[in-house]
Parts: C-alpha cells; sequence; structure tokens
C-alpha cells in the first residue's frame, strides 16, 4: 500500500490536502494567507525557509505550500528530513549497495533537479524538515552556492564530475528550529539565498484549533491566558516558546493532562532549569487552567471546577 492508499500521502490532482503526517489533519485551502505568502516568496527567492519553536505548524504549511506548487502531483515533490549524519551521498549521489556489489544512487536532491530540468513548464518542490539539524555546507556541497536565485542554470561540476544546474523551476521549502544548534551557519547559508518566515506560537490559532476540538469555553479561557503567560516568559527565555501545535488533540481535561505529563511539564522543565521560582509560577499556572472562576457571591475558596490531582503528590 502507498501513503495514499493509507490517507496520509499527497494526493493527486486534490484541490486541497493534508499538510501534515495526520490522517485527519485539516486541509488548507489554496487561498489562505500563509500558504500564499510562502508560494508568492517560493517564486521570487526559489526557497523559503520557515523558522520557529517546535509546534508552530512549519511543516504543516511547507506541506501545504507543496501541495498548491505542484498542484498535488507527488511525482513533483519530495520529502526529507536531515539529522545529524545526514551526508552529502545522501542528499545528492553516492554509493548504494547492489545485488552484485555497488553502484551510484541518485539522492533526492540530484533525483528533483533531472525531472525539473526535463520539465520546465511546471514547479518541482524539495521539502526539508529539521534543515538545522546537519550540516547544511557537507550535506550541499557544490550545489550550496547554485541554490541561490541569481546563480539557477548556471552549469557546474558535481563529485562524480558530471555537471549539474539547479534549474529555475526547483524549489526548495525548508523548516528549521532557530534554537538548534549549528543554526548560525545555516543561516548564514540560507538567509541571504532565500526569503525566511517566523513562525511563532499563536494565541489566535491555538483559539481556532480548541474552538474546532468543541472544548469547554472556560477550560479553553484557561488554557489560551496559560498559552500567553508561557509565552510571554519567552520572550526573554526563547526555550520557553510552546507552539499551538501542541493542542491540536486537546478537547477536555483528561486530553490537556495527556498533554503536560507527556509533553510540556518537560519541555518547561528544561526551559526554567535554571530558575526555579518562573518554573514553580508557570507550574502553578497550569494548575489554575482548571479551576473556573468562581461567580460573584461565592463563597471564598469555592469554585466550579476543582484542579486535576497533583499526579507528585505525596511522594
Amino acid at each position: 500500500m502507498t501513503a495514499d492508499d493509507l490517507g496520509i500521502g499527497i494526493k493527486a490532482k486534490a484541490a486541497t490536502g493534508h499538510a501534515s503526517s495526520a490522517p485527519d489533519a485539516p486541509e488548507i485551502a489554496a487561498n489562505d494567507p500563509r500558504v500564499q505568502e510562502i508560494i508568492r516568496l517560493a517564486n521570487q527567492f526559489g526557497g523559503v525557509l520557515l523558522s520557529g519553536p517546535p509546534g508552530t505548524s512549519k511543516s504543516f504549511y511547507a506541506a501545504a505550500a507543496a501541495q498548491h506548487l505542484t498542484g498535488g502531483d507527488n511525482a513533483r515533490c519530495r520529502f526529507v528530513q536531515f539529522h545529524a549524519s545526514y551526508q552529502y551521498e545522501d542528499f545528492m549521489l553516492g554509493f548504494s549497495p547492489e545485488n552484485d556489489g555497488f553502484g551510484i544512487k541518485k539522492g533526492p536532491f540530484l533525483s528533483l533537479a533531472h525531472d525539473a530540468k526535463d520539465d520546465p513548464g511546471n514547479a518541482y518542490v524539495l521539502v526539508i524538515d529539521e534543515l538545522s539539524r546537519a550540516d547544511v555546507g557537507r550535506v550541499f556541497g557544490e550545489a550550496l552556492t547554485y541554490v541561490e536565485r541569481s546563480k539557477r542554470e548556471l552549469p557546474f561540476r558535481i563529485a562524480n564530475g558530471d555537471e549539474l544546474v539547479v534549474p529555475t523551476n526547483l524549489i526548495i521549502l525548508a523548516t528549521m528550529n532557530p534554537f538548534d544548534r549549528g543554526v548560525d551557519e545555516v543561516d548564514a547559508a540560507f538567509e541571504r539565498r532565500f526569503a525566511k518566515i517566523s513562525m511563532d506560537p499563536s494565541a489566535e490559532l491555538l483559539e481556532g484549533i480548541l474552538v474546532d476540538n468543541e472544548m469547554d469555553e472556560a477550560l479553553a479561557a484557561g488554557v489560551l491566558r496559560w498559552f500567553r503567560r508561557v509565552n510571554e516568559h519567552a520572550r526573554k527565555n526563547p526555550a520557553a516558546a510552546v507552539g499551538h501545535a501542541y493542542f491540536a488533540d486537546a478537547s477536555d481535561t483528561a486530553s490537556l493532562m495527556d498533554i503536560w505529563e507527556y509533553q510540556l511539564k518537560y519541555l518547561v522543565q528544561r526551559a526554567f532549569r535554571r530558575d526555579v521560582n518562573t518554573l514553580a509560577d508557570v507550574e502553578a499556572a497550569w494548575k489554575r487552567t482548571f479551576v473556573v472562576p468562581a461567580p460573584e457571591g461565592t463563597p471564598m475558596g469555592a469554585s466550579g471546577r476543582e484542579p486535576p490531582p497533583d499526579p507528585e503528590a505525596g511522594q
């Protein structure tokens, strides 16, 4: 079965499509303002960097823009994820084991560049997730210079001596976390070559998520208060930024407690490990999320909903 058979791929000729690996992810229309911005900049600069902390819909929007740039034709799109051991041999070309030894295998960049050159009337899109996780100079090699818009269509030699051009109709969309190690090198390599869009935590998008998930209004208001509070701290401590996408499946108290216990708690503890007072403040603010303000005239200490039990109580 293919990814499309499972409902998680990019379906050909679809007007809109999933921009996430989740099969039940919402569809993004081509006229979405963020998608339109990415498409416009991609056509102008040849590449776009979506930069922001985890959970800010970077991969979601990169995939959505790729969907619309290619008209949903997954033959004209490749997705790759960089990591610490990703190399030129993975991305451009390298030796690959075969039945009778080894042979040269094209990587996704080289393959897509050849396809785009043979079909100049259509856009081809390479989506790179986690761009800042690899040594981009080592991965791109000679091609790093020629992905720049002003140097497209200029021939150069790759490692095996073959001549290559980076065609104008090859678009690169990449996501990156600005707080990853080595991000300065990525910025230096790509900021003057591509457009860059900051993807920040959005209370407006979070509110839309909670409304769509039919969360109780009072509970949703508490989540939004905490979200704004922690991201206010992120102005001085960027590691504290919490993206709205963390709450994609939040609909009630139980789901929120799972998100906290298995994800957010560790993010908060890591961000404030050297600031115990702020850590205690953020954790206390989270617990208050589940307390509904008492109506006027209610006796002191009474409220409509009690906070969930502290899992560490009694330890």
